[in-house]
């Protein structure tokens, strides 16, 4: 650049911090006082109000004179928010005012405008011109999608069309420039080499400087009910969902608020990784949960759900095991479209028979036996759907209990506690416990009363009938609240017996066939019948039934669905099955869906592919409201590394790496695990004297993670952070981690702990070793005692350097 642009460049930047400086300044007085305001209001609120309701009139004053006040307080808050707003705004821009600026002349227009873009606008005094565009108006998006030459961007009220005449980049730290690009492509590899070649973070960053054409497009579609996003490691899937978020949030903040949003994220330390970008860009978090943590909230303590990443250890851990391949075969068949139609079938034959209830047990005795609950269910229209005849046979029970209650009023035990009942319990009887002087009153009135009632019975007439009506009522409430945990359970359709209903589908197969119209059955059938229905004895659930547990449940109370939710975004969605998907549709009846993922990575038993011509995914909207995007470039690693790992993938060419260069990956064998250890350790602290503080050593299973963790603490590594599924902060350092549960977060260096056969053999293995190698970002070293595995066999020589002993000290 020349010095006279570099100049020029400076003095308006400077100019513009001047007016943020200024305007925050003024905004500061208005907003203590605003704040001030509003809590003397608050404080001071029932000294202004006189509370009168002697007469109607009285009355009416004096709700007018609550909500009036009340008016006054929402008017401060709301102006001391949008002050607050304003001023966070302001002071988020001030020490990177803008990363952009593109000079458009619209068709027609004799002048060309410089529009420079930040992540927030800011306007000059005259409250006209735009100083600094947000990233997400309409204008801005030729940043992202166009070079100069004919650009047009998209507004509400049509197309404008003209020339992009520049593109430039800034980097601006601390209110100066840094580095200045003028660029003929979307962003410029300069300004991409300088991020990608920092270090990894504990959290994720916005990327709004660096979007990419691709990415916006995913940030942009704004069309799409069902939008796919099939990237490579490394493509930046997350970081475009995220900025989707933030734009959405902007483009239709008069309608949707941040909680009318989900993601769903991999793991729960995945929530805590992505959780300031967000904030970054002045909008509020999303909702953010897991599919296991909505599982078990709806499923209760009923029964106990096993997690995907137990299910993963056992897939990993237990070949040879009795009933292996008839699990994993069950794992297939439990989440896929043909066990949804199966259920939907047996819905239907449920609807004429087969439905199992609980008795309903009051003091050690049946009050109403299930074949009575079944009796009066199946005496309803059969026409009416499953879930509408299960809350009749409700309406029923409830009505029913009642009557029962009545009855129940003259059994002997209602007489032995009230004979028992003391002037406290009396008194909680009739809920007065919280006001102890009624309480006390209260409990001398019914020991005159008790008093009463036993002189009655001595023969003294006295006022027996007023006894006689008290007894009644105490009566009437013993039973009311014995009868209390009946009626909840009834609210709760405790009466249905789901685990008996859905235990009964793995019978035989014969009786399976019948009820689910003669469904597919995978070849091992027995066998997952044995499994499924040991597992329900013990009040256990297999992730793979999981949900379609929960879809039979719904089937018979009616389905539980979210109409508030309007955008759901599912994370490393390939991971979901089918029958997930259908559920999450279910749930979500009114929201948009963007799965993002890479079936490059897909290690659980469940993946869905996401691109493939006849995805799940694709039926779930149809082809008309679908919308896919491929990313095929990866920005995380190295050249080096990718060229390396897209080696492992059968379609691997059709990744391509970003143009960001390093060490090759680097393959280090030894002789013993202890000499491995020590080799590892001696790594770590060559890597972290060169500057790299995020380390991850990757294998396979938790199992072996915490056997790595072990051996390693004992040669030096006391500093080493074990993950397991339960940690709920990402944090820098060095830790060792099982590769499940490292996807979709980066390091600036990754050990594969153990890269032999006997690790990454299988078939099934191929895309762990691949997860586990495309974490890093810098380095990436593999370590074996004796054979490399087949992936990394096959790999050319030229893609990878080896080393024997000490490959630092041997260089």
């Amino acid at each position: 650049m020349e010095a006279k642009d570099w100049r020029q460049e400076q003095e308006r930047l400077e100019k513009v911090k001047s007016k943020l400086q200024a305007r925050i300044a003024e905004l500061e007085p208005g907003i203590a006082g605003l704040r001030d305001q509003a809590a003397d209001i608050r404080k001071r609120f029932w000294e202004e109000v006189s509370i009168n309701t002697g007469t109607y009139e009285d009355f009416e004053e004096t709700f007018y004179t609550i909500n009036q006040q009340s008016a006054i307080l929402a008017e401060r808050e709301r102006g001391h928010k949008l002050q607050m707003q304003q001023w966070k705004s302001m002071n988020r821009l001030l020490p990177s005012p803008y990363f952009g600026r593109i000079d458009f002349q619209e068709d027609g227009l004799d002048l060309s405008e410089q529009i420079y873009i930040g992540v927030s606008s800011f306007v000059d005094d005259d409250g006209l011109s735009f100083l600094i565009y947000d990233w997400r108006t309409p204008i801005a998006s030729m940043y992202y999608d166009y070079s100069p030459g004919r650009a047009s961007y998209v507004t509400p009220t049509g197309t404008f069309e003209g020339t992009m005449e520049l593109k430039r980049q800034f980097q601006i730290q601390n209110g100066q420039i840094h580095n200045m690009f003028d660029a003929s492509e979307t962003i410029g590899d300069e300004l991409l080499q300088q991020v990608l070649g920092k270090g990894a973070d504990s959290q994720m960053k916005s990327i709004v400087a660096t979007i990419q054409r691709e990415q916006n497009a995913i940030i942009r579609n704004d069309k799409s009910r069902m939008l796919i996003v099939q990237g490579a490691a490394g493509s930046g899937k997350t970081s475009a969902a995220l900025q989707r978020v933030a734009y959405l949030l902007y483009k239709h903040r008069q309608t949707i608020r941040a909680d009318q949003i989900v993601l769903f994220s991999p793991n729960p330390m995945f929530a805590s990784y992505i959780s300031t970008v967000l904030p970054e860009l002045g909008e509020e978090n999303m909702q953010q949960t897991t599919f296991q943590e909505y599982l078990d909230y709806w499923l209760g303590s009923s029964l106990r759900p096993e997690d995907p990443f137990d299910q993963i250890e056992y897939v990993l851990t237990a070949q040879g095991a009795p009933g292996y391949e008839a699990r994993l075969q069950g794992m297939g068949y439990k989440a896929s479209e043909a066990f949804l139609q199966a259920l939907q079938s047996y819905g239907i034959w449920l609807g004429r028979e087969g439905m199992r209830f609980n008795d309903i047990r009051f003091r050690d005795r049946d009050l109403i036996a299930a074949e009575r609950l079944r009796e009066i269910f199946y005496g309803f229209d059969r026409s009416l759907p499953l879930s509408n005849r299960v809350v009749l046979l409700q309406e029923w029970l409830l009505n029913e209990l009642a009557s029962l209650e009545r009855i129940e009023r003259d059994a002997a035990w209602v007489q032995e506690e009230l004979n028992y009942l003391d002037a406290e319990q009396y008194a909680e009887i009739f809920g007065m416990l919280h006001k102890e002087k009624e309480v006390f009153d209260l409990a001398e009135q019914f020991a005159a009363v008790r008093e009463k009632i036993s002189n009655k019975r001595r023969g003294d007439e006295g006022d027996f009938d007023f006894a006689l009506k008290e007894e009644d009522l105490l009566r009437q409430r013993i039973v009311k609240e014995s009868f209390k945990p009946l009626r909840k359970s009834v609210k709760k359709f405790s009466f249905v017996d789901v685990k008996g209903i859905y235990g009964q589908l793995f019978v035989d197969e014969a009786a399976y066939r019948e009820r689910t119209n003669g469904a597919f059955i995978p070849p091992l059938w027995p066998e997952i019948c044995r499994q499924t229905k040991e597992t329900l004895l013990r009040n256990e659930l297999f992730h793979e039934d999981a949900t379609p547990y929960l879809y039979v449940k719904e089937l018979i109370e009616g389905v539980r669905t979210n109409t508030e939710i309007r955008y759901v975004f599912v994370d490393e969605g390939q991971d979901y099955s089918p029958f997930q998907y259908e559920y999450l549709k279910k749930l979500f009846p009114r929201a948009r869906m963007t799965v993002l993922g890479d079936f490059g990575q897909a290690i659980f038993m469940q993946a869905t592919s996401l691109d493939a011509p006849d995805s799940p995914l694709v039926r779930l909207f149809g082809e008309a409201e679908t919308s896919l995007i491929r990313l095929v470039r990866s920005y995380r690693s190295t050249k080096e590394i990718v060229e390396f790992t897209k080696s492992m993938l059968p379609d691997g060419e059709k990744i391509v790496p970003f143009e960001r260069g390093g060490r090759k990956p680097l393959l280090t064998r030894v002789d013993g695990g202890e000499r491995r250890d020590a080799q590892i350790m001696a790594d770590i602290a060559a890597l972290m004297a060169e500057g790299f503080d995020s380390i991850a050593v990757i294998t396979k299973t938790a199992a072996e993670s915490r056997e790595v963790h072990e051996a390693l603490r004992s040669h030096g590594g006391e500093a080493l952070r074990l993950v397991t599924k339960e940690t709920l902060n990402f944090e820098k350092g060095v830790m060792v981690i099982p590769v499940y549960l490292a996807k979709g977060v980066e390091f600036d260096a990754v050990f594969v702990y153990d890269a032999s056969p006997e690790a990454y053999g299988r078939e099934n293995e191929r895309k762990l070793l691949y997860t586990a190698c495309t974490r890093a970002m810098h380095r990436l070293h593999l370590y074996t005692t004796g054979d490399w595995s087949p992936f990394v066999q096959v790999l050319p020589a030229n893609l990878y350097e080896k080393a024997t002993f000490h490959p630092y000290t041997a260089r």
